[in-house]
């Protein structure tokens, strides 16, 4: 199970910039759905992939479901050359991603990404939109039955907020 609190204050410590997806945005916008990794969604700049790189290595990042002994170095190169990275931690499993299907990368993301109050600090967290279009483009048994919660969130989100 992943520390999501020592995650985000990792990542937000380096200063990275990202987006907070997957199942974890929902669980924000106040899904109920369960997970076991951070999903994010970072900006693929040189300086960001280098920050990144630094947290990543400091938690000690290694490749998901890969060999030990698999040769592997996780620097802003590497971040660089892939576009998504499914990981190991000290802190858990947090998957990073340049690219989300059915919504593109970390710029389309962050448009109408909601600042949102977690473990004392504001984090970027995916709209529901997005989270919707994610999911829908994902197509996965999971994503695909995650989506009338997501949905229903997101009614009940335009009732209380009607656009004029």
């Amino acid at each position: 199970m992943i520390n999501f609190e020592a995650a985000l204050k990792a990542l937000a410590h380096a200063g990275v910039n990202f987006v907070i997806v997957g199942a974890y945005a929902g669980v924000a916008h106040g899904s109920a759905q369960i997970t076991r990794d951070l999903d994010i969604c970072y900006e693929r700049t040189p300086e960001n992939q280098k920050r990144l790189a630094v947290v990543l290595n400091a938690i000690h990042a290694r490749l998901r479901d890969a060999p030990a002994d698999l040769p592997f170095s996780l620097d802003e190169r590497a971040l660089a050359q892939g576009m998504n990275f499914t990981l190991q931690t000290d802190v858990g499993d947090i998957d990073v991603f340049g690219e989300i299907s059915g919504v593109g990368q970390f710029p389309d993301l962050a448009r109408d990404a909601i600042p949102m109050e977690l473990y004392g600090r504001t984090f970027r967290v995916a709209s529901l939109d997005a989270l919707i279009r994610s999911k829908r483009a994902a197509g996965r048994p999971k994503d695909l039955n995650a989506l009338p919660e997501l949905e229903a969130l997101k009614e009940l989100e335009d009732s209380r907020h009607p656009k004029e």
